[in-house]
Parts: structure tokens; C-alpha cells; sequence
């Protein structure tokens, strides 16, 4: 196993993150997995013996449940409380209110404290707001979640969902008021889905904050299991989400297929190799239904790729060409090739 420095801190995370949205099984999360404890017990402990020493999971996961499971996983797993790296997120409705949602100072205060209790812990390691509220104002946020880290609840803080310049407003804010800064970014990003590469890689890249990858299998469409034709069993054939360019997804199967019989490896270790070489990335968030798919997932940290199979997966799946992309490249490009030539 590979580690990483989580952005610009000095928190070491694994380059594999388990993540718990398989825990439970409640309600609308039971299309996602229904995992009781003791297969959770065995698969948090199958990650921590292979050296992850990261875990995700949220409130809203299996409407508390997940979290619930989590703590008592990790526990049982024997290992100490300061061995891992435990993230959690808040955002979603939790209950009936009005208020039971969103980013407000009041909904975070009363969501960490919900959490914790889940999760049977005194601290979180790294708490993230889960998507976006178009109702409160980003310095309100920005302030509760410093709060929390200055009460000792929560020692890092980050944000998942968001856009580019939100993000980069948020960072401004906390280097304007001495707040604490977003450590990480929680985001959707695939092989077959390289859209974050247009903005906010290179702001992540810039402003030092990591970036932990969701559903790098694309929600399983590149787990191997599925054809052209619509064939298959698996979350995808259920719950299709979330949304790709499947003619350009499986053109790029097809070219994982050909490397991953060069390396005698699946399809999907093959996609979660290709996300975990980009320099951006700091961890990729896994979810594993058994025992088996957690040790193919996490197997992923030990493939590499030669050059030229590198430059042919980025081939298949480089992104279309989009403004301003294209009129930066086209006005840079004499600038860049001058000064390299001096080089």
C-alpha cells in the first residue's frame, strides 16, 4: 500500500480509502448494498490488514446506519483509534425539520454531534460537507466548520460536490478571516469520466488540496461486468448512476480489457490503476460488496502501467475539446514552446 499526504497537510491517508455506502441497507440506500455487521466486520478488517488506514462514510449512508456499523467495525477490528483516518460527511436530511439539512452553522453543529455518537467516537478525522446548500452563505460554513476544529470535534475539514470557483471562494475566505482551510475535495472522477481535469484538477494542484475520488468504477459500469448490448448484473443494472457517455466508456473497456489480460488483472483493477496514477489524486474511495472484490480493488495499488499503455488509456478517454480549453492551448502554446527551447 501507497500513502499520501491529504493536500497540503501532514495527514497520511492510504492511496485506497474504504468507503461504507455498502453498510446497512435502508430505505433509497438499499439499491447501493445491504452489508450487516459481520461482513463489514470482516471487510473493515480485511482493508486495515492491507495496510488502508482510511475509512468514509455520512450521515445520511443507510440513514445512520451506516455509520453506526462503521464504528462498531472498526472496534472490533481491534486496532487503535489513532491508527486510522476516519472521514464522515453532513449536508443531506437526517430528519423531519426544516433545518435537519443543508450547511448551516446549526445543522453542522447538531449534525457532528449526531455523527459522533453513530460512530462512537470523540473526534472525526476529516468532516465534509456532501454536496452543495444554495441557501447559506459560504463564510457561515466556512466559520462552523473552523469552530469545529478549533472545539477538538473534528481535526480536518473538506467539502465534496463542489465547483471550482466555490471551492476557490471558500479558500479565500479562510485565508482572509485565518479560518481553517478545505483539506480535501470528495468528487466523482473515472477513466471515463475525466471532466474534473478541465477546472479543478489543476485548482487542487495549485491550492494544495486533495482530492479523494468517488465511484472511480462509475458505479460499476467498469467493473467488467457489463456489455455493449445493456447485458448485466450488478448496481448498474438498477440504479444508473451516476451518469456516463457509455459509447465512449466502452470504448475505453475494451482497451482496459486488452491491458488487463497483458497483466493478468480485471477490468476494474486495471480502471482503478489508470485514476490512481494521476498526480492530483490523494485517495480512491472503494466499496466492496465481499471479501474477494475488496482484495481484487485494493490489488489496484500495486499495478503499474508502461508508457505506452498509459498514453493509449489516455487516448480512448481524453475528454472533447470544450472552451475556453481549447483557446488557452491554442494562445499558450508558442509561450510554452519558447521558454522550454531556453531550457
Amino acid at each position: 500500500m501507497r500513502y499520501n499526504t491529504l493536500g497540503g497537510t501532514g495527514l497520511v491517508v492510504s492511496e485506497i480509502c474504504l468507503g461504507t455506502m455498502t453498510f446497512g441497507g435502508k430505505g433509497f440506500w438499499t439499491a447501493i448494498g445491504t452489508l450487516d455487521q459481520g461482513v463489514a466486520d470482516r471487510i473493515v478488517a480485511g482493508a486495515l490488514d492491507q495496510g488502508v488506514n482510511f475509512i468514509d462514510t455520512a450521515d445520511v449512508y443507510s440513514e445512520g446506519l451506516s455509520e453506526e456499523i462503521t464504528g462498531k467495525a472498526m472496534r472490533a477490528s481491534g486496532r487503535a483509534r489513532s491508527d486510522i483516518v476516519l472521514a464522515t460527511k453532513v449536508l443531506g436530511t437526517v430528519g423531519t425539520g426544516v433545518n435537519d439539512r443543508g450547511a448551516s452553522r446549526g445543522h453542522i453543529m447538531d449534525g457532528v454531534k449526531a455523527s459522533l455518537k453513530r460512530l462512537g467516537t470523540d473526534y472525526i478525522d476529516l468532516y465534509q460537507i456532501h454536496g452543495v446548500d444554495p441557501v447559506t452563505p459560504i463564510e457561515e460554513t466556512v466559520r462552523a466548520l473552523d469552530d469545529l476544529v478549533r472545539e477538538g470535534l473534528v481535526r480536518y475539514v473538506g467539502v465534496s460536490n463542489w465547483s471550482a470557483w466555490k471551492i476557490m471562494k471558500a479558500l479565500g475566505i479562510a485565508d482572509r478571516l485565518g479560518l481553517d482551510r478545505l483539506a480535501s475535495l470528495q468528487a466523482y472522477y473515472t477513466i471515463a469520466g475525466r471532466d474534473l481535469e478541465r477546472e479543478i484538477a489543476p485548482l487542487l494542484l495549485a491550492e494544495k488540496v486533495g482530492l479523494m475520488v468517488w465511484s472511480p468504477l462509475a458505479g460499476g459500469l467498469l467493473s467488467g461486468k457489463y456489455s455493449r448490448d445493456g447485458a448485466g448484473e450488478g448496481r448498474r443494472a438498477s440504479f444508473d448512476f451516476p451518469p456516463v457517455n457509455k459509447e465512449r466508456a466502452f470504448d475505453v473497456i475494451d482497451v482496459m480489457a486488452e491491458i488487463g489480460r497483458a497483466h493478468g488483472v480485471s477490468v476494474a483493477r486495471v480502471a482503478l490503476a489508470y485514476v490512481l496514477h494521476k498526480p492530483f489524486v490523494s485517495s480512491v474511495i472503494i466499496g466492496a460488496k465481499s471479501v474477494e472484490q475488496l482484495d481484487d480493488n485494493i490489488a489496484a495499488s500495486d499495478l503499474t502501467f508502461t508508457a505506452e499503455e498509459m498514453a493509449r488509456l489516455d487516448a480512448v478517454s481524453a475528454l472533447p475539446a470544450e472552451y475556453p480549453g481549447w483557446m488557452l492551448e491554442r494562445q499558450g502554446a508558442e509561450r510554452a514552446a519558447s521558454v522550454a527551447k531556453r531550457r
